[in-house]
């Protein structure tokens, strides 16, 4: 079989022979596809399943306060699921190939294929095809499932067991109405505490103009939002002309509401794929507006579904290098301690992004581009 491998048959082989050794060939990808698989699917529902206990077991009091119904508790077990696998996919992959490679390397299997002339490349290609397959499958869910998903959580959670007010706003933009005040609001960043592009027409009895007060950005602290900066413009209500205009600085507002009232304002980054965050970069950027989370987020979504694929990689010299003494537990503790280290550093990573001190695209792909360097060192200084 090895010289079928190198590309060169002896004189006296025949066809057959060679069909046979390439029959071989898929007969040991099947195994190896269908080990993968099913550790893939006993990981993944072990990661899911804790996920969704522990989430679950934190909103509990949410659902006993509010007395939901069944159907409630069954929306949420749903809509959690998809949200849950594009999360934990990543782990469950890096787990699947240390437990697969490591077990099969304690029974001497992977020296039996390697002795029927397998490279290890030739020995992980289907399981690595398989791995960019998975991301490619995690790439839809994020794209199409898990905004949705994520939309029906919030709607279950925010609305219909908390009671939040929804806001209908067409292209993004608030207006309501506060004793005499009319208030404009660009963008609600609820996460942020922060409002941007903020308008309040102050109206007479006769609802005509009479002062305005324009906030390019406002922040809620303690006492309630502050504007660093604003313009005050003072109108004539019976003609309309402009009287006084002046700069204040370091003001206190009175916007009759707080960032949680803003929260179901505008859509949350997590109910937007990639398409909608595009669109909503557009429309900021073209408003004047700071899009930088949002650019973050957009390109996390290319970058995240290729982390199943980097750590099917980065698992393969650690189940190769643990030798043979090594037990499954051992396999699961430091498929853990990867994903920990990971995130942890994906976490600093795009908080570093989000704050503008690293470029977009730099903070949504540099940990993964850290991990695949650190795989390809490994794989290169492997013994044997």
């Amino acid at each position: 079989m090895k010289n079928l491998f190198l590309g060169r048959h002896p004189a006296g082989q025949t066809l057959s022979s060679v069909a046979e050794e390439g029959a071989t060939v898929n007969l040991i990808h099947r195994y190896l596809l269908s080990h993968f698989l099913r550790i893939l699917l006993l990981t993944l529902s072990a990661f899911v399943g804790i996920y969704l206990l522990i989430d679950f077991f934190e909103k509990i009091g949410d659902f006993l306060d509010h007395q939901a119904v069944a159907a409630q508790y069954l929306s949420f077990f749903l809509n959690s699921i998809p949200v849950i696998i594009s999360q934990v996919l990543p782990l469950a992959v890096l787990m699947t190939m240390v437990l697969t490679l490591g077990t099969l390397s304690r029974t001497n299997e992977i020296t039996a294929m390697r002795s029927c002339g397998l490279s290890l490349w030739h020995i992980i290609s289907s399981l690595m095809v398989l791995s960019l397959l998975v991301s490619g499958l995690q790439l839809i869910v994020n794209e199409h499932l898990a905004p949705l998903n994520a939309r029906n959580l919030n709607q279950l959670l925010d609305v219909e067991l908390k009671g939040k007010s929804h806001q209908s706003l067409p292209q993004g933009k608030i207006w309501y109405r506060d004793e005499g005040r009319i208030i404009n609001i660009a963008l609600a960043e609820p996460e942020k505490k922060q409002l941007q592009g903020i308008s309040i027409y102050e109206l007479d009895r006769q609802a005509r103009l009479i002062r305005r007060l324009s906030v390019p950005v406002a922040s809620y602290q303690q006492r309630g939002w502050h504007a660093a900066k604003l313009r005050e413009q003072r109108f004539d209500p019976e003609s309309g002309d402009l009287l006084a205009s002046e700069i204040r600085l370091d003001q206190s507002l009175e916007l009759g509401r707080s960032p949680e009232d803003f929260a179901t304002g505008v859509p949350k980054n997590n109910e937007m794929n990639y398409r909608q965050l595009s669109r909503q970069i557009q429309k900021l950027t073209a408003e004047g507006f700071d899009a930088t989370r949002y650019q973050v987020d957009m390109h996390g979504r290319l970058a995240s579904p290729f982390t199943c694929l980097i750590m099917a990689f980065l698992g393969v010299p650690f189940a190769l290098q643990r030798g043979r003494g090594s037990s499954i537990a051992v396999g699961i503790g430091l498929s853990l301690a990867i994903g920990v280290v990971y995130f942890i550093l994906q976490s600093l990573i795009l908080a570093f992004g989000y704050s503008g001190a690293l470029p977009p695209i730099v903070a949504a792909w540099a940990v993964n581009l850290i991990f695949l360097m650190i795989g390809v060192w490994l794989m290169l200084n492997m013994r044997g």
